[in-house]
């Protein structure tokens, strides 16, 4: 499966849309992870993983920080402390207060 992009959205179309992830603008320099989908045929086989991972990949190259807005994005950087580094100052002082 091929992921493919588009302005402000990874995505996977097979013969219908198999699973996206959407960001957008904040300001400069920042990005926020609006909404994941996963199709629920394809459900369980790391595709939301690997769509967020585009988007880490993305905002990386492009030295953006992100905002998680959706429950995934919100649920990876609480889990992953290793992609934390691409959060916005406040949003890893949030993370860091909840412990």
């Amino acid at each position: 499966m091929e992921i493919k992009q588009e302005d402000g959205r990874f995505f996977i179309e097979e013969d219908e849309l198999v699973g996206e992830i959407t960001y957008s603008p904040v300001k400069d320099g920042v990005i926020s992870i609006d909404h994941t989908f996963v199709n629920e045929n394809y459900r369980g086989q790391g595709i939301a993983g690997k769509l967020l991972n585009e988007v880490l990949d993305y905002a990386d190259g492009k030295n953006l920080k992100i905002v998680p807005v959706c429950e995934y994005a919100k649920f990876a950087f609480k889990n992953k402390p290793e992609i934390r580094y691409l959060l916005t100052e406040n949003y890893q002082k949030l993370l860091e207060e909840e412990r």
